[in-house]
């Protein structure tokens, strides 16, 4: 299976590859995001390790099922040949209601198929009001 666009990136195709990956992660489907990484993908996810599709899919089924109304923004970073870093922002709400905008950073590592093999993420939260909003659902 590949996932073009593939290595080694260029400008555009790195940009490409972050809006698939921000098309994809706004559709808070959590087997479709998963098919984007190798089957042994590694992941750290701030705190939390995770090995293998089967198990970033669970982890994506826990996130949005917090992360209610989830809408994400990513812009590309830097890239190389098979490395790309992004930075990103979301905003969710809990089930109390309370608004959150979490802001973080990427590094991506993908194999020759385009498939991703290693995520790293360090993420941050912040407290929002309702009307302090900026992200409302996935780019037109």
């Amino acid at each position: 299976m590949t996932r073009p666009p593939l290595p080694p990136f260029t400008a555009e195709t790195a940009q490409q590859k972050v809006q698939l990956a921000e098309d994809a992660w706004n559709s808070r489907d959590p087997e479709r995001v998963a098919l984007a990484y190798s089957p042994d993908s590694v992941w750290r996810n701030r705190s939390e390790f995770l090995t293998g599709r089967a198990e970033i899919a669970a982890f994506l089924t826990r996130k949005w099922a917090k992360e209610r109304d989830y809408a994400l923004r990513k812009e590309l970073w830097a890239y190389t040949d098979n490395r790309i870093a992004v930075r990103f922002t979301y905003e969710w709400h809990d089930a109390d209601g309370q608004w959150w905008r979490s802001h973080g950073n990427e590094l991506w590592e993908f194999d020759a198929d385009g498939l991703m093999v290693r995520r790293e993420a360090s993420i941050n939260d912040l407290e929002i009001d309702a009307t302090d909003r900026s992200i409302f659902g996935p780019r037109s």
